[in-house]
């Protein structure tokens, strides 16, 4: 087993899944045997909080503390909730689909491990709709698990029982935000709730629910085995652990890549995703996916992590880099994602609801040819109210700020060029 690629340990050249025998024979369900033979749930919290793992799904908030604020003991009796939010929309982000479809088991023990510490007796993979043959892998892994004793009454001979079933997502990119998932969980529309109360206190079925993201829960079973130092260490930088980074669009070797936390981004583009393909240039990117802020090349050399993305004007979110080359129009790129989040806004709030179809519209005009120069001024003004952290329901509208923000500030003579010259000059064979 590979010590220092816990994550991928499993995954074949071939993409074949690991099936039970595989995985325990690689040393699947140790971590799983240890909690329940030697830890309590509080022990297993603490080794949690004390190895820093921070949550994969782009926030980046640590997973201790939150499973911390989940009443325990006796503070709220009955059932508690734990859901795997599966349901992976995040435009250039396909990081977790690589762990469903060729470890499932590693995700189902992270979950009963998370489960355990949490006191929970129910848990749920919300998986995106189009995830077939994941969501079936699962389904059997789940159906294992019962057979073997790792999932049911009485686990391993313990006090403890879980039950867990997988719930195919009915589609829409909200369902990411974790109250919106747990409505629609419920059977309601998928809108995100207001907070307080958190769902640690009062989530699904108004039971304490903690959600969490497939790579985060496939982290708990090497943790509690192997302790928290030894996951510290795995990190380059103050962040723990090793990362799944995703790289799409114009380089020689598109795709994913367990690697250290704080791989440089250099590191990550020039080596394992081959660099840029012949005849084309580096002009920008996304760092973590859709709804980040673009960086430029000169800033390769920063290490990607939380804080250090963060203080250059970005997030690293979900660790999936999304490239613009110099023979893509950075108007179309914006646009692109804009009109993806004015459809997938769950249409609660004014300003993601009139405002995101809004800013796609004008983005549409500029690169049809009909834009106006005031147009800069309203898509300025929108990024400003929109974009601020509190003036909408949820972090959708935000988020999708993001591009639009970093596109005007670093190819704003590109969108300049549009109006200037009334047409999109990409649209004439490319732009010299």
């Amino acid at each position: 087993m590979s010590l220092d690629r816990p994550l991928t340990r499993n995954v074949r050249p071939d993409r074949t899944p690991t099936d039970l025998a595989a995985y325990e024979a690689n040393g699947g369900y140790q971590g799983l045997r240890r909690a329940l033979g030697k830890l309590v749930p509080a022990e297993c919290l603490q080794i949690i909080k004390d190895s820093n793992l921070r949550g994969r799904g782009g926030a980046g908030f640590p997973t201790g503390m939150k499973w911390s604020f989940v009443p325990m003991e006796n503070a709220s009796p009955g059932h508690k909730y734990l859901v795997c939010n599966a349901d992976e929309m995040e435009p250039g982000t396909f990081k977790d689909r690589l762990l469903l479809e060729c470890d499932p088991h590693q995700l189902i023990e992270g979950m009963i491990l998370a489960a355990y510490t949490i006191q929970a007796d129910i848990a749920y993979i919300f998986i995106r709709a189009e995830y077939h043959l994941a969501a079936q892998l699962l389904r059997e892994a789940i159906a294992a698990c019962n057979a073997k004793g790792y999932l049911g009454e009485n686990i391993l001979g313990s006090d403890y029982s879980l039950t867990m079933h997988v719930h195919t997502s009915a589609g829409r990119y909200i369902c990411g935000e974790e109250t919106a998932l747990i409505n629609s969980l419920e059977g309601k529309r998928a809108t995100p709730r207001a907070k307080p109360p958190f769902p640690q206190v009062s989530g699904l079925w108004g039971r304490p629910t903690i959600v969490n993201n497939v790579e985060t829960l496939c982290n708990i079973p090497h943790i509690i085995e192997r302790g928290a130092d030894w996951f510290q260490a795995l990190g380059l930088t103050a962040d723990a652990g090793t990362k799944m980074y995703g790289v799409s669009g114009r380089v020689k070797n598109p795709g994913c890549w367990e690697l250290p936390m704080g791989t440089p981004i250099r590191e990550i583009l020039m080596e394992y995703a081959g660099g840029m393909e012949d005849g084309y240039q580096l002009r920008g990117f996304l760092p973590g996916g859709g709804s980040t802020d673009f960086l430029t090349p000169e800033h390769l050399d920063l290490a990607m992590d939380y804080d250090t993305i963060g203080k250059a004007g970005s997030r690293m979110g979900t660790g999936t880099m999304i490239i613009l080359d110099d023979k893509t129009c950075p108007v179309g790129f914006v646009t692109n994602l804009m009109e993806f989040f004015a459809r997938e806004s769950c249409g609660f709030c004014t300003p993601c609801r009139d405002g995101l179809p809004w800013s796609a519209q004008v983005l549409n005009d500029i690169e049809q040819g009909r834009g106006l120069p005031e147009d800069l001024h309203t898509l300025a003004r929108q990024v400003t109210f929109i974009g601020a952290i509190g003036n909408t329901h949820c972090a959708l509208a935000p988020g999708a700020m993001e591009p639009l923000a970093s596109g005007l500030k670093y190819f704003r003579e590109d969108f300049e060029r549009h109006i200037s010259g009334g047409h999109c000059p990409w649209c004439d064979g490319g732009v010299n």
